[in-house]
């Protein structure tokens, strides 16, 4: 497969993000297919819905995309694997426990971010406690701990899941699926997004290091131990910003930097942003599908991202050369 050179594909993406935001923008099941021009006459109703559904509404979908890219992109250079996935450790199922639970107890709102993020990083200290014990930590040792921890906690959302009612099952449902419907502040989200991206780059060598093996990593002087330490530590914190923000969405964080790497190469100075950008804009469009294909009903985004995803994954890999 024909290599693209990385700025090329990084200013493509940057003008597909654009347009997949506007398109979020002007798109939906109200009515308002073209509201620009309502928009610049000032119509309260319009302006309700562009600037404060629609806009937060994509720009949240950017940042959770960002930040799962940015995320598998850590993962797979801590795992040396290419398919390894943000939510492998166990962060998104700490993360969907704390939520459900605080779901059948009848609270909603903040309460289940709160949940979210407090199961999450619960699911993160015991993956990390458990992978440093006795013998050190080995990527097998914390890849298995992770899926230990992740099984462990699919079977407590089983129960959960359950143990509801109908009235909140569907509620439920939509969570573990990805939705971004009651999402009105995404700055967090960018904020992390932006400054996660430079604080990656800041690694990017090390990291194409580290890809290639912990021994020739320690050889170029590379503390191993404290990158993985916080490879580990930075993957799990954008992972639970966004299963805190929009639920479990999967696929972003595994297929994304996979594809980037396809067309540009390995080298993480240039696939950090373009896997940040291609997953922000992947899931920008998933959002809107998601929205529009059978309006005014929803879909769940993690499925629209799976199905996007698959084919153009499949297609790529059947043009891949095999090594």
């Amino acid at each position: 497969m024909m290599r693209m050179p990385a700025p090329l594909l990084i200013a493509l993406l940057t003008v597909a993000a654009f347009v997949a935001i506007v398109a979020s923008m002007s798109l939906g099941s109200s009515g308002l297919e073209a509201p620009w021009a309502a928009l610049a006459s000032g119509d309260p109703l319009t302006r309700a819905i562009v600037l404060e559904l629609r806009l937060p509404r994509a720009l949240a979908a950017f940042g959770a995309g960002a930040v799962l890219a940015l995320a598998g992109v850590l993962m797979q250079a801590l795992l040396r694997n290419p398919l390894a996935d943000p939510y492998v450790l166990g962060v998104s199922g700490g993360a969907a426990v704390g939520a459900l639970s605080v779901m059948l107890a009848g609270f909603g709102g903040l309460i289940v971010d709160a949940g979210a993020a407090g199961g999450a990083f619960a699911a993160m200290l015991l993956v990390f406690a458990v992978a440093h014990g006795p013998g050190g930590w080995t990527t097998t040792r914390l890849l298995l701990t992770g899926i230990v921890v992740a099984a462990g906690c699919g079977a407590v959302v089983s129960l959960l899941l359950s143990l509801s009612d109908d009235l909140r099952l569907r509620g439920m449902l939509f969570w573990l699926l990805g939705d971004f419907g009651y999402v009105r502040t995404p700055w967090s989200l960018l904020v992390l997004a932006l400054a996660a991206i430079p604080a990656c780059l800041l690694v990017a060598r090390p990291l194409d290091a580290l890809a290639r093996g912990e021994l020739q990593a320690q050889l170029l002087g590379v503390p191993v131990r404290m990158l993985r330490i916080g490879i580990y530590v930075a993957a799990s914190i954008l992972t639970a910003a966004a299963v805190t923000t929009a639920g479990s969405i999967g696929f972003v964080g595994l297929v994304t930097p996979h594809l980037v790497r396809l067309v540009i190469g390995s080298a993480h100075r240039a696939v950090i942003p373009a896997a940040a950008l291609a997953g922000g804009t992947l899931l920008v469009v998933a959002d809107l599908l998601a929205r529009t294909i059978v309006a005014p009903r929803q879909l769940p985004v993690g499925a629209l991202t799976a199905l996007i995803g698959v084919p153009l994954f499949l297609v790529l890999m059947r043009r891949q050369p095999a090594a």
